[in-house]
């Protein structure tokens, strides 16, 4: 049977980009793993607000996404990228939270170049580390991988909003040499910008896609041609939700049934209780 990491390398090598919308927890997995997607990320912002009501400012700690995504990995077979923010100390505690990441069933996690704490990186107020301390953390985690975490490491940079594009460029160039498997230039700003991240340096890029964000929601043939391989919808999943709810809580806030929002049937078959009675059976009466 092949780990994450091995689906998410052939994944890789296939010819079709590829779609991740992302997830927060389980049960938002499975629903894309359920419509059909191949792949998806676990976002920290979605996680940090899921899990914590909380705004991705570096609030959450290593060991809650660690356990949010031992779970989201244990619920879905298609295998996940994980958000490893900064890797949460310096080079060492990259190395650890690589290691952390693989065992829990991530294909890949990424690492980034801002100053701990961390934000996302569609809001004010980011900072980035200087270029050697980046390169650092992405060598750590290469060599992680090297010494046998069967991972695959995507390398973030933020410097396009603090350092500028040039900047931005300079450090994926030196964290591709370091042996990054997936590039990822946050918020670039204009489809010239996509263009010139994809056609200065070679390997695989994911582009990622906010609503209402920094970076032009082009559609994924359009990506395709430019050269990403992967396009990331990071909110998408947690804002329906969120509209959903809402929607629901009004209606029942003036009276109404919101029934018709969702059926009790569905919801259980998507959590599994129709196998969970299967399995039930087969041991039933056994001592």
């Amino acid at each position: 049977m092949q780990n994450s990491a091995d689906k998410l390398r052939n994944l890789l090598e296939a010819p079709e980009i590829l779609v991740a919308p992302a997830c927060y927890d389980a049960l938002s997995a499975r629903l894309i793993e359920r419509a059909g997607f191949n792949l998806s990320f676990m976002s920290g912002f979605a996680v940090s607000a899921a899990r914590l009501g909380l705004p991705d400012t570096g609030l959450i700690s290593y060991g809650e996404m660690l356990e949010q995504g031992r779970n989201i990995c244990n619920a879905v077979s298609i295998p996940l990228i994980g958000d490893g923010d900064t890797g949460y100390g310096n080079a060492l505690n990259v190395k650890r939270t690589v290691l952390g990441y693989a065992q829990a069933g991530f294909g890949c996690i990424m690492i980034e170049d801002q100053v701990a704490p961390k934000r996302c990186g569609h809001t004010r107020g980011k900072q980035v580390v200087d270029r050697e301390e980046a390169i650092s953390r992405i060598r750590a985690a290469v060599d992680a991988r090297e010494e046998g975490a069967n991972i695959l490491i995507m390398a973030r940079t933020d410097a396009r909003a603090t350092d500028g594009f040039d900047e931005a460029m300079s450090r994926i160039k030196a964290f591709s040499e370091e042996g990054a498997d997936i590039l990822f230039l946050e918020a670039p700003k204009d489809e010239q910008e996509m263009r010139k991240f994809c056609e200065g340096v070679s390997g695989y890029k994911m582009a990622n896609l906010v609503e209402q964000g920094d970076t032009p929601l082009l559609p994924p043939d359009a990506l395709h041609e430019m050269g990403f391989k992967i396009v990331l919808y990071p909110l998408t999943m947690i804002k329906s939700a969120l509209a959903a709810m809402e929607t629901a809580l009004e209606a029942l806030k003036i009276g109404q049934n919101p029934a018709a929002l969702a059926d009790f049937s569905h919801l259980r078959e998507v959590v599994g209780f129709e196998s969970y009675y299967k399995a039930e059976q087969k041991y039933a009466g056994r001592k």
